[in-house]
């Protein structure tokens, strides 16, 4: 079975994601262990709450050079929420910070104008590229978002878009790296399909 660990440093859904993942016949394994880590054949990094305080936490840890690490292993790697504008250069959120630098591009607020923020509800994805991972979902499906923040990638590592005031990055990446702005494990069908995808990116090959 594919045993993906969901990257613990203490901000996230992470008991619904491990939930979500079980559902679609994957061994969780919640951790921030290096050595569980390094034995499991795909990452998810979950996030809630504010890009520096984040980042804190996974130095403190030590996380960052492990997940830097693992992809440079290529191992399969999917930031969620904020899980997914941590994999970015930087983020202006409150004082501002670095983030893992494994994605281009800075972490920018949303230009909403009249709108309120955060952006929370359902919005439908606009597959902007081919992708191993977007290649599970559906033209328009929708997802649901909670956030205030998005990344501002650089073009070759736009998978899909969403709106909200305006056209924001939802899905990025470049193998083995990718970031969902949404939340999958709160998307119903749509989103643990996308999960089954990473699953499938995730597996080892036979031997």
């Amino acid at each position: 079975m594919t045993r993906i660990a969901i990257l613990n440093y203490g901000m996230g859904n992470l008991r619904s994601v491990e939930k979500a993942l079980a559902r679609v016949g994957v061994e969780p394994a919640l951790t921030a262990d290096e050595q569980e880590i390094e034995a499991a054949d795909g990452l998810i990094l979950p996030g809630v709450g504010a890009f520096p305080e984040a980042m804190r936490r996974i130095r403190a840890a030590g996380l960052d050079d492990v997940i830097r690490g693992r992809v440079e292993a290529s191992t399969p790697l999917l930031g969620i929420c904020l899980g997914m504008q941590l994999l970015f250069d930087s983020s202006t959120e409150n004082e501002g910070a670095d983030g893992l630098g494994l994605l281009q591009g800075a972490v920018e607020a949303l230009k909403v104008e009249a709108l309120k923020l955060p952006h929370i509800g359902w919005a439908p994805l606009r597959i902007e590229a081919p992708s191993p991972l977007s290649d599970a979902i559906d033209a328009d499906e929708p997802f649901y978002f909670v956030h205030s923040f998005a990344p501002r990638p650089v073009p070759e590592e736009l998978l899909g878009s969403a709106a909200y005031g305006e056209r924001f990055a939802a899905l990025v990446g470049r193998h083995p790296v990718y970031g969902a702005q949404f939340h999958p494990e709160k998307s119903s069908a749509a989103g643990l399909a996308l999960l089954e995808r990473f699953a499938a990116i995730c597996a080892p090959a036979p031997v």
